[in-house]
């Protein structure tokens, strides 16, 4: 099965082209993952070195997400306290 079969499958396809960006996020690659349990031959399962992998892959992207959220808060709140002490962007 290819990835545009899995994608429409899964509904990826499906969205409207404004809801979809050109990079894949967590919930694209849980239905990936999850295409890819279900479609899986089971006289030759996938190799669990592989299966760890894209779980650590998962798991990276989603601290990275984390990470990125995080620092635009802090980012956020840092122009605000600059625009409060700085009278001359009020």
């Amino acid at each position: 099965m290819n990835l545009n079969a899995i994608l429409a499958d899964t509904g990826t396809l499906s969205r409207p082209a404004a809801a979809r960006s050109s990079s894949m996020g967590q919930d694209d690659f849980l239905r990936l993952m999850i295409a890819q349990l279900q479609q899986q031959d089971p006289t030759d399962p996938v190799d669990n070195k592989a299966m760890l992998a894209q779980m650590a892959q998962f798991s990276a992207l989603a601290g990275t997400a984390e990470t990125n959220a995080t620092l635009q808060d802090i980012a956020a709140k840092i122009d605000a306290l600059i625009a409060a002490r700085n009278p001359a962007t009020r």
